[in-house]
Formats: structure tokens, sequence, C-alpha cells
């Protein structure tokens, strides 16, 4: 766990914990700082992986709604037409690699 662990969040739990922990001397690091450093290292890398995926998928949303609204039918609900262009975009881009690829290079 050490070795993913940011330094930024080792030192602000070590500053909690024990202020003379540094992160090269993985014996003297106590688990109640590892863990929590740990886990916001962690939801840190989840939320980006989160943001760089539903960015495109925005921008899809409001390029539909936008189209939508500018051929005058206010009243079509624009998922009707995004979501189909959104599963075809996930699909010309391999999708599932590029997202099972960034979880597994966030761990290594």
């Amino acid at each position: 766990m050490l070795s993913q662990v940011r330094d930024k969040d080792l030192k602000l739990f070590s500053e909690f914990g024990r202020p003379d922990v540094k992160k090269d001397n993985s014996d003297l690091v106590p688990i109640n700082v590892i863990v929590p450093a740990f886990m916001i290292s962690e939801l840190r890398r989840g939320f980006e992986i989160g943001l760089l995926i539903i960015l495109p998928f925005l921008i899809i949303d409001l390029i539909v709604a936008t189209l939508i609204m500018s051929m005058g039918m206010m009243m079509m609900p624009p998922s009707i037409i995004s979501l189909p262009i959104k599963i075809l975009f996930f699909i010309l881009i391999d999708g599932w690699n590029l997202l099972v690829g960034s979880l597994m290079r966030s761990i290594s």
C-alpha cells in the first residue's frame, strides 16, 4: 500500500499520527497512517478517472441538446438521440479497454 500512497496524503496523516514518519522508512509507518492516506489517494484517482470518463459524454449531451433546440424540436428529449451516440462512441474508442487499462495503470 505504501507504494500507492501520494507523499502529500502520507504527510497529512502522519502529522496527525506521528510527525517523525517518512515514506522511505516503511518499517516505521503505522497502519493507522497508511490506511487513511491510501484511501484518500485512491479516492482522488477514482474521481480523476470518473471525470475523464464523463467529460466526453457531457460534451455529446451538450452538442445534441443544442442541435435539437436549434432545429426547433423543443419537446423531444435529447437523451433519445444522445444515448445511442454515446454507446457508439464508447464502442468506437474501445472504452472497456481504456477503462480497465487506466484502472490497472493506477494500481501499478
